[in-house]
């Protein structure tokens, strides 16, 4: 039987979603804690290849399994394993079901929200540390977010994609922007079927330019136009980074 689930996780001490040979990962964790509670060696396979750093609240992945289990059995018997193996580390898994074979966490999917969190004031963060990307100065949070318009829809996104990006096309087509602004934090929602690898930190490294009054609406048009990293802002800080939802 082919399973889903819905997992959540503090990305500040893992290398990230898939498996890897320099550090644990989101993949790595879940793997061994199923292994735990089924005695099957089985993959998992995640709709998005979050980063080391990167955060969830709502991780989709998949598996197979030959044992009958029931799927509240699963999603107790993993974060059980999971507390056992590694204390410290924050992965939690919220929801099991039952799926179709053709399920696929990644490629089924139909759209996938982020959210990139600025905290901008001087004072540090307590509470947050590791989960913003702390700037110390006021952003313009509406210039912000009429320069994020330009972003929406069908570009090419060669400037807005890390250098070791292995995707064959540039070409994305982004659903929606929405900037909003909750007391001292800034939040950058972003919805699209699918990203380039470091999209959304790109993104958000760039807007917060304009943000700092140091670029204009023509300059996000320029960086577009010259399909070339360089053109674009700075890759925005993994720890800001939540992959919040994955619509099937």
């Amino acid at each position: 039987m082919r399973f889903a689930i819905t997992i959540e996780y503090d990305g500040s001490n893992l290398v990230g979603w898939q498996r890897q040979k320099n550090g644990l990962s989101v993949q790595e964790v879940l793997e061994k804690s199923l292994f735990e509670l089924t005695g099957e060696k089985t993959t998992i396979q995640g709709a998005g290849r979050t980063d080391s750093g990167v955060h969830a609240l709502g991780q989709v992945a998949h598996f197979d399994l030959k044992k009958k289990i029931t799927t509240d059995a699963i999603r107790d018997g993993l974060n059980f394993h999971k507390k056992k193996i590694y204390k410290k580390i924050k992965v939690s898994v919220l929801t099991t079901k039952k799926v179709k074979k053709d399920f696929h966490a990644r490629f089924s999917a139909k759209q996938k929200t982020y959210v990139y969190k600025i905290l901008d004031r001087r004072p540090p963060p307590a509470i947050e540390k590791k989960r913003v990307w702390h700037i110390r100065k006021k952003l313009n949070d509406k210039a912000m977010k009429k320069s994020a318009k330009i972003l929406v829809g069908k570009h090419d996104f060669t400037s807005f994609r890390s250098t070791e990006c292995q995707a064959n096309s540039a070409l994305k087509t982004i659903d929606t922007i929405k900037i909003l602004r909750v007391r001292e934090e800034i939040q950058i929602w972003i919805k699209a079927r699918s990203f380039l690898h470091n999209q959304v930190r790109i993104i958000a490294g760039t807007l917060v330019l304009v943000g700092r009054k140091k670029w204009k609406e023509k300059n996000i048009k320029e960086a577009l136009k010259s399909k070339k990293r360089a053109a674009a802002g700075q890759t925005a800080p993994a720890e800001g980074l939540y992959l919040l939802s994955v619509k099937y």
